[in-house]
């Protein structure tokens, strides 16, 4: 098997101690995932783990940046937001509108309640952390 190396930004575990307990368990799970799907790539050895707009964000050479984030503003969820210049969310919403819930076209809104849909979500980060191999694909590949 594979080893995926995971360069963090020391400042991304700060931004995970600061979200509220019932936060941090929920926003640590999608880490978790992002990394565990990252190490699941053909081809994807690195995954960086920064800051971008004060967010947890995750980059890979030939991917489009994932950020994750939390807000007071609506305490009840949470998101994963892609660029908005890209195909993902407009392909994830064609793929994923009987399943997921979305913002625009920049972000998967998930519910605190809820149990994290791990299936659909590893799809749409395979596609995002390896957008510039499948952009080209019909659904990205998805």
């Amino acid at each position: 098997m594979k080893h995926l190396e995971v360069k963090t930004d020391p400042r991304v575990a700060s931004i995970f101690n600061n979200y509220p307990d019932s936060v941090r368990k929920k926003m640590t799970n999608l880490r978790e995932l992002i990394i565990e799907t990252a190490n699941n790539i053909e081809g994807v050895t690195n995954l960086e783990e920064t800051l971008k707009w004060g967010e947890p964000s995750y980059l890979t050479k030939k991917g489009s940046t994932i950020r994750i984030n939390w807000s007071s503003k609506n305490p009840d969820q949470y998101a994963m937001y892609f660029q908005c210049t890209s195909r993902l969310v407009s392909t994830f919403r064609t793929v994923y509108k009987n399943t997921l819930d979305f913002e625009g076209k920049r972000a998967i809104i998930l519910q605190l309640h809820k149990e994290l849909p791990e299936e659909p979500l590893k799809k749409c980060i395979a596609a995002a952390l390896t957008y510039h191999n499948v952009k080209h694909l019909p659904l990205l590949g998805i």
